[in-house]
């Protein structure tokens, strides 16, 4: 089964970046989702599409996908650059509007 190793971004509902440190191993789908002509659910044969699992280390998601004999990709995290911002800039005299 083909699997995904990246770290999370921080979500746009939260201003804290509370589990974006860990790393996610999540599976590829395997089966297209299908639509419940009933109710209106949807479905899917897949059962790996479920499975999240969290590691506190890249390393330790690769030792796990290699010791299970799932094919990996591992993506690179983003880093996010910090901009400090002081309030007092907000009234120079010599701002560009």
């Amino acid at each position: 089964m083909p699997a995904r190793i990246y770290q999370p971004a921080k979500t746009a509902m939260q201003s804290g970046r509370a589990g974006t440190r860990k790393w996610v191993l999540e599976f590829e789908p395997q089966a297209p989702k299908e639509l419940d002509p009933l109710m209106g659910w949807t479905s899917s044969a897949d059962t790996g599409q479920q499975v999240r699992l969290h590691f506190g280390t890249k390393e330790e998601a690769i030792a796990y996908a290699e010791r299970q004999g799932f094919d990996y990709t591992v993506q690179a995290p983003r880093v996010r650059k910090a901009r400090p911002k002081n309030y007092v800039d907000n009234f120079r005299w010599d701002r560009v509007d």
